[in-house]
């Protein structure tokens, strides 16, 4: 103790009156140096050097209950000046206490702290526990001691946890931050019911949380009786005349990951046909930025011939979900070509195979083609209705076996078009296929209601004009010229090799080249092997007696209005599903998404909702199924001796 008060005794004697205004005894005037050094016996804290323990120890002083109001902090050693008496604020507490809930144990308390300060006014740094808040201090190896001045909250070390130390240490620091925010509120309680003296401070510690364990007063014992219903009063900031609780500020990342909407957002009305960036719009530039922060979506773009067969592949997985890609896509769209006689068991597999996080936003048919539109279920908000129109090339037909089916639709600002198409099959019938082209950009009737998003740019003759991105997928039946010899031959060499030695002969890209089809369309680069025609069931090509050529009749293509808006990132074939001769083809798309206005006539979060459920019960009835089968196994696996 570097020096003692004189005249009052360590128990059971008055202090001194205080003296007249602006001048103080000097038994009432603050020491030099710190108050006692309580770190002697205090336990061994992780980081501190071990404590002298050769001296005994100290009674507690008692202090005059009417202390200076600030002390200086940078010289400890400083007299203390003149002041007005007061009596000790009371401290704010409402910040440590709210530490106790085990909920706020991994959080992030920073900007918590500063929040705090900045609403008292003060900086952290002052002396003074009416603006005070618990703070964490820089890590030092010297054992922790108590404030120059009573009025100072002593602060705790940091947690290591936020620094790479282990779970326990955070939790050492909140408890030490929650103890001695209580130590001062059983002061204040105890100075009020006997102003004389303030509650002695008792010498043993507990290491972990600080907090006395031996003594306990009277006044102690009645504020800790009424500490939970103030903790509960403290942590609510829905009670009339309190202010908002300084934890409001973390509720975007402590409560919850959406974003919490402000009430005044509520009352803005959005702007049907207003600008752009108009705040609140639906599918302006501030909602875009939400999902889509680099304004750019990922599109999954696949076709299939697959040639009646009312088998379907156990699992679809290797199409739609292949191992290439780490993540799944925001927007599936998959063409079928003869497809199932069951149409209805197939877009039940595709919404079972990709589950309760997408759905089905639009399905439509024209004969055996078949088009289904899977969309992430948090981006149904953001499309237009979706609209569809179909082209027959082949008339005398009684089934529709060959023709094109469209479905179009706004998502955000950006305006999209998926044909499926199944050309003229044959080997020389290469005109044929070219008129069907022609016939399906004049013949489809897209857009219908929902507007062009540049009518300016928009041609009558051509409906892939009207449309920021356009994908063509299908059973093309261009062929491989050349014959099945000269096919073979190729076959034969490594795989990068033949692949560009194969597309020498590809008569689609020969039409290309010239520009009699697919006018302004590209095509990812190839790097498979050709997807037609091969022996069900079987890796082989066509071993029957027609020794049909191998071909790449099913091809993928895409056309933006804007250069740069659609950026190819995988195209490949699935060799794993062999229940037709075709093997599908699939691409992976990364396609630029523009705002837009709400003029559009939207389509308000319609999706089939039958199909959604019968899709989630079947994943639930396969995973009990397999769960029952894994059972079985084990039990089967143990044997017991009698």
């Amino acid at each position: 103790m570097p020096s003692r008060l004189e005249g009052v005794g360590c128990s059971g004697a008055s202090p001194p009156q205080p003296a007249a205004q602006g001048h103080l005894q000097p038994e009432d005037r603050m020491l030099k140096g710190q108050l006692p050094n309580t770190g002697k016996d205090l336990a061994a804290h992780p980081g501190s050097p071990p404590a002298n323990s050769g001296e005994g120890p100290e009674k507690s002083p008692v202090l005059p209950p009417k202390l200076p109001a600030q002390i200086s902090n940078e010289d400890p050693q400083a007299k203390a000046t003149s002041f007005t008496p007061k009596p000790p604020p009371r401290p704010r507490l409402e910040r440590a206490l709210s530490l106790d809930e085990k909920a706020w144990r991994r959080r992030r308390f920073p900007s918590s702290h500063e929040d705090l300060a900045a609403r008292g006014g003060a900086s952290p740094s002052r002396g003074s526990s009416q603006d005070e808040v618990p703070r964490h201090p820089a890590h030092t190896d010297s054992a922790p001691c108590l404030s120059a001045s009573w009025q100072e909250l002593p602060t705790s070390r940091r947690a290591q946890g936020s620094a790479g130390g282990s779970p326990s240490s955070w939790g050492h620091c909140i408890s030490g931050m929650i103890s001695t925010s209580l130590d001062v509120l059983h002061r204040d309680g105890a100075s009020a019911q006997s102003p004389a003296r303030l509650p002695t401070v008792d010498q043993k510690v507990a290491s972990g949380s600080r907090r006395p364990t031996d003594r306990v007063d009277s006044g102690q014992a009645d504020l800790k009786a009424r500490l939970p219903s103030r903790l509960f009063r403290a942590h609510s900031s829905l009670g009339p005349g309190r202010p908002p609780s300084p934890l409001a500020s973390e509720a975007r990342s402590s409560f919850s990951l959406l974003a919490p909407i402000r009430a005044k957002d509520v009352r803005t009305r959005s702007y049907l046909e207003g600008s752009l960036l108009a705040s609140g719009a639906l599918m302006g530039a501030e909602e875009l930025a939400r999902y889509f922060p680099d304004r750019s979506m990922a599109l999954f773009v696949a076709t299939w011939n697959m040639q009646g067969q009312k088998e379907l592949p156990p699992n679809l997985d290797e199409l739609l979900l292949p191992a290439e890609a780490d993540y799944a896509q925001d927007l599936y769209v998959v063409g079928v070509q003869e497809g199932c006689s069951d149409r209805r068991e197939w877009e039940t597999r595709l919404q079972e195979t990709l589950g309760p996080r997408y759905v089905t936003l639009y399905s439509a048919a024209h004969g055996a083609l078949y088009m289904s539109v899977l969309i992430r279920r948090d981006l149904i908000w953001f499309c237009s209705e979706v609209e569809s129109s179909t082209v027959t090339t082949r008339i005398v037909s009684h089934i529709k076996t060959k023709g094109a089916l469209g479905v179009s639709f706004t998502f955000f600002g950006t305006s999209l078009l998926f044909i499926t198409s199944h050309f003229t099959s044959g080997d020389g019938k290469v005109s044929e296929r070219l008129l069907d082209y022609s016939r399906t950009v004049q013949g489809l009737a897209l857009p219908k209601s929902v507007p062009d998003t540049s009518p300016y740019r928009s041609d009558a003759a051509d409906v892939t004009t009207r449309f920021d991105g356009v994908f063509w997928f299908g059973d093309f039946n261009f062929r491989l010229s050349g014959g099945r010899m000269a096919v073979e031959a190729i076959l034969k060499q490594d795989l990068g090799e033949k692949v560009s030695a194969l597309l020498q002969h590809d008569q689609l890209t020969q039409e290309m080249k010239k520009g009699s089809i697919f006018k302004g369309f590209q095509e990812p680069d190839i790097h498979f092997l050709p997807s037609y025609k091969f022996d069900i069931g079987k890796d082989s090509y066509d071993t029957t007696s027609k020794q049909r050529t191998p071909s790449y009749t099913d091809r993928v293509m895409y056309k933006s209005r804007h250069k740069g808006d659609i950026c190819p990132i995988k195209y490949s074939s699935c060799p794993g599903i062999k229940t037709s001769d075709h093997r599908p083809v699939y691409g992976l798309f990364r396609v630029k998404v523009r705002p837009g206005r709400d003029n559009i006539p939207l389509a308000a979060g319609k999706f089939d909702r039958e199909l959604y459920l019968i899709g989630i019960k079947r994943r639930i009835s396969k995973e009990i199924q397999r769960q029952q089968a894994l059972k079985g196994q084990h039990s089967s696996s143990i044997c017991t001796v009698s």
